[in-house]
């Protein structure tokens, strides 16, 4: 089971360091959110820049996997806005950032960003939609995959339940585009367990990644969500991507989180 860490977890380091860190814990890789490389505009990073961070995670030993909470930066952005100047500024910012994974040597994209794609009026939804098509598309000719990721309903209200993000991507059937699960996400919005959700979507291809974390919103091991029957599922149906720790609360801190959570995680693994 190949597992990232989430950057933001240890934003406070240098990026060698966090690569270096999360390699020395145990991780496969780091997850990279894009407003950690640059606040104001990650998606016009230089190429230089670009090439060195992807140098720098490679030798650190902890790969660039993937990228996720795309549109944080630059503020304002929105996949559902009617207004066709911002609509046409977040799909570029979106475009830019498909190229931004393809030169960080990522292979996915995790579209969460859940203030960023409220449903406020008719149409709405049909934007978001049109904006996934495009995205999916944009990764595809990269040889990537771009998920949707359904976020429960306390954080946003289109895509707030796994089925409807399967149902979206099943009928829009874009190249390139799935979806995943968020295991706090899932604690906090869905019926079903994470576990069961997995058994039941899994075999029909439609997840790419999922994100782990407690419906706490702490890291894997510090809360009441328990962690092996998702990894039981994950392996019973054959998954071969990758996981990614995202805890939101860093108790007592980043480091120490990002520790427990591989710590916890592996030990699940191992017996």
């Amino acid at each position: 089971m190949r597992i990232s860490l989430c950057n933001e977890v240890v934003a406070g380091l240098p990026f060698h360091e966090q690569a270096r860190l999360a390699a020395a814990l145990g991780y496969d890789g780091l997850e990279v959110a894009p407003f950690t490389l640059d606040a104001e505009a990650p998606h016009l990073l230089p190429a230089a820049r670009r090439a060195e961070l992807r140098r720098m995670a490679q030798e650190e030993g902890a790969p660039i996997t993937s990228l996720h909470w795309l549109l944080l930066a630059p503020a304002g952005l929105s996949v559902t806005s009617a207004d066709a100047a911002l609509r046409a500024r977040t799909l570029e910012v979106m475009q830019r950032l498909v190229g931004l994974a393809a030169d960080l040597g990522a292979t996915l994209l995790v579209h969460g960003s859940p203030k960023q794609r409220v449903v406020a009026a008719d149409g709405d939804a049909q934007r978001a939609e049109e904006a996934m098509v495009l995205a999916g598309g944009w990764a595809a000719q990269h040889g990537m995959t771009y998920c949707l990721e359904p976020l429960d309903a306390g954080q946003t209200n289109w895509a707030s339940s796994l089925a409807e993000a399967v149902e979206i991507v099943t009928r829009l059937a874009t190249p390139g585009l799935k979806t995943m699960l968020d295991v706090s996400a899932a604690g906090n919005g869905e019926q079903a367990s994470a576990a069961a959700l997995l058994r039941r979507y899994l075999p029909g291809g439609q997840i790419a990644h999922v994100h782990l974390n407690d419906r706490n919103r702490r890291g894997p091991g510090q809360g009441r969500d328990l962690f092996r029957p998702v990894f039981d599922a994950l392996q019973d149906c054959a998954y071969s991507g990758f996981c990614a720790v995202e805890p939101f609360d860093y108790h007592p801190d980043g480091a120490t989180s990002a520790a427990r959570a591989i710590g916890y995680l592996r030990g699940i693994l191992e017996t």
